[in-house]
């Protein structure tokens, strides 16, 4: 027997893609060859089979009413011949959906996300553009002052950050500062204006040992290296009336080993967890040997784990006077989460659920670096796209996609392939909620990426002196543009890093946050990126229009976004723009 099952066209499976609950799907699949009975298998905790009836002369068919509540329902087909030979129809052997595989026993299944119908992402995701700032260096409104003496504070603006600080413990601490604060942030509000940007999500600003400050030391106090509450307030303020968002970053997987809740070194008065086990902080992590061996992130010391189902914790940060209420009050649009893997699913329902209390609009994103619709985190799996946790997720799936397309690691096909999957498993506002974004603080600096330059074999201090040549820098450029035109012709939110829109490189961490280079900007790639995000900003249809995405050979892709037949957009309201059609090969040249 042959058996055909495509989960992306409409006459096997109508409607497509993810569902809201209760809503009713009918499935199809042909067989050739010859088949006694069909079955349809579907699992979501429970297993369920639905015998399918014959339509037409190959068809099999039958409809089913979703769950009524929220989940990843998964399906496939078993057919049965008059000799009782099985034979199985699952998702392909790639997983990504579309046309599905033969097996001879039980197949991968195909994915439908059952959604709250009632989940509606903030309308400003699907229409903003992002701007991400590592705040020690965007900007600075005065030379770098600091009363502690761990550390140490770069006068001069164009150094390069340094590599391979040893700190009390022996790993990397990043304790080397710009002085980048909020006031400088505010002072250039106007030219984040000017490029388009709608959404400013920023990195770690509470005080903390590091200049990344991911090793938060108290959740309450800006960092004084940034400035206080009242110029984080001020921010705010100016930003909205601009017309821009502030998103901050929220980071409840682990504190630092520095911090008032832990304290190892004993720098702040109160007793953290490290100094006594009747220390109201003690039983937010978990210690194996008292005090020195402790649960820590990746197993990194200075990253202290919290235990997230202590309540004392959860009511710290969730409760009605919680952090994540309080800042969002101050003037906060909302959270980005970090590592979001590591948070129990309950936590973040509660997060979201305290959050949207405080502020019906903010706006919830969470760090998935996978498919959030079926993403496995220490064995189970979790779907982040239903309505119950974030509005979006970093969309790290297509960074990798289209920067392997145009490094010649991937064709134009397999983009395709790629996107459609994820059109298939997001709920639709989810997918057009998307942060798209090409270059962050964890990875080199896009440019360099887009031409694959080469660092690892340098010892680390020496890569920050690492610069394109002027054949990689050309390059580099051409395929940055064509990485924007893209980004902004894709449903999300186009995101921009920091100094990208102006050719800033930089190798891995820590020389992928060096300084904005204020007055050296790369005119070019500025006007560039400038016009394409004015395009995205002028066209409805590029914001909200419908998606169909294409491959014209192994080189080209080709972008339709457009309107439904009555005139409207992809969520069925009406859309005042025409169709627009974007035709896109990558060059010839390899690196």
């Amino acid at each position: 027997m042959e058996l055909y099952h495509n989960s992306q066209s409409l006459d096997c499976r109508t409607p497509l893609g993810a569902l809201p609950q209760g809503s009713t799907v009918r499935l199809r699949l042909y067989v050739q060859g010859g088949a006694k009975t069909v079955t349809l298998r579907t699992w979501n905790g429970h297993e369920k089979a639905y015998p399918m009836q014959p339509v037409g002369i190959t068809g099999w068919e039958v409809s089913i009413i979703l769950p009524d509540e929220p989940c990843t329902l998964w399906y496939d087909f078993i057919t049965e011949d008059e000799r009782g030979r099985r034979l199985y129809c699952g998702n392909a052997h790639d997983r990504l959906g579309g046309v599905g595989a033969s097996y001879l026993d039980g197949p991968p299944s195909f994915q439908i996300t059952v959604y709250d119908p009632a989940f509606d992402p903030p309308e400003y995701l699907r229409r903003g553009i992002m701007y991400q700032i590592f705040p020690d260096r965007f900007m600075r409104s005065k030379p770098p002052v600091s009363a502690r003496t761990d550390l140490i504070l770069h006068e001069d603006w164009e150094d390069l950050p340094l590599a391979d600080f040893q700190g009390p413990d022996g790993d990397q601490q990043p304790v080397d500062f710009f002085g980048g604060d909020l006031k400088g942030i505010q002072e250039k509000l106007p030219y984040l204006k000017d490029l388009g940007i709608t959404i400013i999500y920023i990195n770690p600003i509470f005080m903390a040992r590091s200049n990344h400050r991911y090793d938060t030391g108290d959740y309450e106090r800006i960092d004084p290296m940034l400035g206080t509450q009242t110029d984080f307030e001020q921010l705010c303020s100016a930003a909205e009336a601009m017309g821009i968002r502030i998103i901050l970053d929220a980071v409840f997987n682990h504190t630092g080993e520095d911090s008032i809740y832990f304290n190892k070194y004993g720098r702040y008065p109160t007793r953290g967890a490290y100094n006594s086990k009747h220390s109201p902080y003690y039983p937010w992590y978990s210690f194996t040997s008292y005090p020195d061996k402790y649960a820590s992130w990746w197993s990194i010391p200075t990253l202290p784990q919290v235990n997230k189902q202590d309540p004392s914790f959860r009511e710290f940060i969730l409760g009605r006077k919680g952090i994540t209420r309080r800042w969002v009050k101050l003037g906060a649009s909302g959270w980005r989460l970090d590592v979001a893997d590591e948070l129990p699913m309950d936590f973040l329902r509660g997060l979201r659920h305290a959050v949207k209390d405080q502020r019906p609009d903010a706006a919830i994103l969470g760090e998935v670096w996978e498919d959030a619709s079926n993403k496995v985190a220490y064995g189970e799996m979790r779907n982040y796209s239903l309505g119950d946790t974030f509005d979006t997720v970093m969309n790290y799936p297509l960074r990798e996609t289209l920067i392997n397309f145009f490094t010649g690691d991937i064709d134009a096909p397999q983009v395709v392939r790629n996107i459609r999957s994820l059109q298939e498993n997001y709920p639709p506002k989810f997918f057009y909620s998307l942060m798209n974004l090409m270059g962050s603080h964890d990875r080199a600096r896009v440019l360099n990426v887009l031409v694959k330059q080469q660092y690892q074999h340098l010892p680390k201090k020496d890569r920050g002196q690492q610069r394109l040549d002027g054949k990689q820098r050309t390059l580099a450029t051409e395929r940055l543009k064509k990485l924007v035109t893209l980004i902004v012709a894709l449903p999300g939110m186009p995101s921009i890093y920091y100094g990208d829109e102006v050719g800033m490189e930089g190798a891995s961490d820590p020389f992928c946050r060096g300084t904005f280079p204020w007055g050296k900007e790369d005119q070019k790639i500025l006007a560039y990126v400038k016009q394409a995000l004015s395009l995205r900003r002028e066209r409805p249809v590029l914001q909200v229009g419908t998606l169909d995405v294409a491959s014209d050979g192994n080189d080209t892709l080709l972008i339709y976004r457009g309107l439904t037949p009555e005139g409207r957009d992809v969520f069925g309201q009406p859309l005042q723009d025409v169709p627009y059609m974007l035709r896109l090969s990558r060059d010839a040249e390899r690196i």
